[in-house]
């Protein structure tokens, strides 16, 4: 964002994004995602007792997993309602998991509280990257892991956000798929790290719907599609509708009928805090 924001625009833009991801039901949209969430956790291995903060963590799809892995788990995240589902996921399947409501700039905890501080599709549509980057590294232990599941430019959420670029204007901030750029993220969170992985990985959509059924799933269920619909006039509703069946459709892999199956390109990035001495002795692996 611009150096000039004023704190009453951040504070409007902030109250925009925290009503648009309450809008639709996520907790029931990422109930679809939890395939992709196990396989990012089986590649980071945690330990069972290691303290993790999930970021921008929805409805607990990546902390709820942790958690019955014998993770410590805290997860925090600027929707209300999503928290409240988490909290209530969570009791009912009798896990200690602590849930708040808060921002991925400005995290309710002391510096160097957690082992693991990670985030899958969240803290990448904060709108101060620079921010969210230097609360990452904060609240991670020195030794810790920051580990975050990003969509790229070229993929397909990335080309998703660009079609419905043609009908709304950007809201006025960088880029979210930047998070999915291995230069940006090295820009943003290098400095604060000994060592730094970027690995392009695949995200499987699979769902039992057309992809006309995905996108009214979309439109029904995932804040941000819901609002930027509830925004634009009939005539625009249903030209971007078909935009975005078209491009579920032309991208759909399935061979049965009534199924939607579209490979997601994410960057995954996986790096170890460094202490002040790991700062001379840097590498990407």
């Amino acid at each position: 964002m611009s150096q000039t924001t004023t704190v009453p625009e951040i504070v409007g833009l902030k109250s925009r994004l925290k009503a648009t991801w309450e809008d639709g039901n996520y907790d029931y949209f990422s109930r679809f995602m939890e395939v992709g969430a196990v396989e990012f956790l089986d590649r980071l291995n945690i330990a069972n007792g290691v303290s993790l903060l999930d970021l921008a963590c929805g409805s607990g799809q990546l902390a709820l997993i942790a958690a019955r892995r014998g993770a410590r788990v805290t997860g925090v995240d600027i929707a209300a309602n999503s928290i409240q589902a988490a909290r209530g996921r969570a009791s009912a399947e009798g896990l200690d998991v602590r849930f708040d409501e808060g921002d991925v700039e400005a995290l309710p905890y002391a510096d160097a509280s957690f082992d693991v501080v990670a985030s899958l599709y969240g803290a990448m549509f904060a709108p101060r990257p620079d921010l969210t980057a230097s609360e990452l590294l904060r609240v991670c232990r020195p030794g810790g892991t920051i580990a975050m599941g990003n969509w790229t430019p070229q993929g397909f959420i990335g080309t998703m956000f660009k079609t419905f670029a043609r009908f709304i204007a950007p809201p006025g901030m960088p880029s979210p798929v930047l998070w999915g750029d291995e230069r940006s993220v090295s820009e943003r969170l290098g400095s604060g790290l000994a060592q730094l992985r970027t690995t392009r990985v695949n995200y499987r959509f699979d769902y039992p719907f057309t992809p006309e059924g995905v996108v009214e799933f979309f439109r029904e269920n995932y804040g941000p599609t819901t609002r930027a619909f509830a925004t634009l006039s009939d005539t625009d509703q249903a030209a971007l509708h078909a935009d975005l069946v078209n491009l579920w459709s032309s991208n759909n892999k399935a061979v049965e009928p009534g199924r939607t199956i579209v490979d997601a390109e994410y960057l995954e990035v996986v790096g170890l805090r460094s202490s002040t001495t790991d700062l001379n002795n840097k590498r990407v692996f």
